[in-house]
């Protein structure tokens, strides 16, 4: 049986990371949820593929826009720290990712990835997942698609804000609309 995650509490992790700066460090989300901040939580497959460094820079390329309304952004892949390190000194150019703005973890014993239902396990990557952690610690969205599709940082931020307006929020729904007044 599938376990459902939305609107559960979602699993908490501590895993390795390169930082924005290129320093090692941690990803943890309990520390998000103590400094009262949403995560936007999600896995990509590989390091040096060709999607995924779409979505990463798109993703950096807005980070200021997830910083203004409270959401820190983590990427993760069950690719090493080191892997993930080397991507982010190769330039956009050479097929890297150059300087991003949020880190990267690193869930090479595939843990967090099963937790969150993304793992294919035979290939041992994950699916593109991407998942609104409330400061609460709650799972409020997830999505996960095909590796071949990359994730619309537009529609993140959407969804982002429409958790954060706190009322019941209809197809469509843009910052600046009205909720639904039931």
């Amino acid at each position: 049986m599938v376990e459902r995650l939305v609107s559960a509490k979602a699993p908490l992790f501590n895993l390795d990371s390169v930082n924005a700066d290129g320093s090692f460090g941690k990803a943890n989300l309990e520390e998000n949820i103590k400094a009262g901040k949403w995560t936007v939580f999600f896995f990509y497959p590989m390091d040096f593929t060709f999607v995924c460094p779409t979505e990463i820079t798109a993703f950096s390329d807005r980070y200021e826009e997830f910083q203004d309304i409270g959401a820190e952004i983590i990427g993760c892949s069950c690719d090493t720290i080191y892997t993930h390190q080397a991507w982010m000194k190769t330039s956009r150019r050479e097929g890297g990712i150059g300087k991003i703005n949020f880190s990267l973890a690193a869930d090479h014993t595939h843990e967090v990835a099963e937790k969150y239902g993304v793992l294919i396990p035979e290939e041992g990557v994950a699916l593109r997942g991407l998942f609104i952690i409330s400061p609460e610690g709650d799972l409020r969205y997830s999505v996960v698609n095909d590796n071949n599709i990359g994730r619309d940082v537009d529609e993140t931020l959407r969804v982002l804000q429409a958790l954060q307006s706190g009322g019941l929020c209809p197809a469509n729904w843009h910052p600046g609309d009205e909720t639904l007044h039931v």
